[in-house]
């Protein structure tokens, strides 16, 4: 397994190898506020996402963060990396939560190039990541295979 620290500019096409991980540089805690305020906005009504009364009997003790929110934040973290280039989300699949996220905890994502391959696009083509979210324990919380449409930096970069 080959480790490599890209940059904003070094993420063309050409740049991404079939078994390279990354450890993206930046972690994010994560607020009760961006849980309640996407829950709502998504019109997610569980209550396991906001009230604490409820969930203080629950086996995780207290509310825990929509898995939308968790999804997000991971894919965000990684978008530094992943997407400076991007033209086009293509999928998102396999998508798993293994762990509870919580108001409080930190989370840290990785990528995998799992492929590269053409697209009907001269200038682009698609990248194959798959994703996956730590928390400040080292826990995966979440993983997903994402398909993303990459600039070829052989047709964006001047020469």
């Amino acid at each position: 397994m080959t480790t490599q620290q890209l940059t904003g500019r070094d993420n063309y096409f050409e740049d991404f190898v079939p078994g390279t991980v990354m450890r993206h540089a930046r972690g994010k805690t994560v607020e009760a506020l961006e849980n309640v305020l996407i829950t709502n906005l998504v019109m997610n009504t569980a209550q396991g996402h906001f009230n604490e009364h409820v969930m203080k009997d629950s086996r995780f003790g207290h509310r825990i963060t929509f898995g939308g929110v968790t999804l997000s934040l991971v894919i965000g973290l990684a978008a530094q990396d992943t997407a400076e280039n991007a033209l086009a989300e293509l999928s998102l699949d396999n998508i798993r939560f293994s762990a509870p996220v919580f108001h409080g905890d930190t989370l840290y994502a990785f990528s995998e190039v799992l492929a590269i391959g053409p697209s009907d696009r001269a200038d682009a083509g698609i990248v194959t990541f798959r994703h996956w979210g730590v928390n400040q324990d080292e826990k995966v919380v979440f993983e997903g295979e994402r398909r993303v449409l990459v600039k070829r930096r052989s047709h964006w970069v001047d020469k």
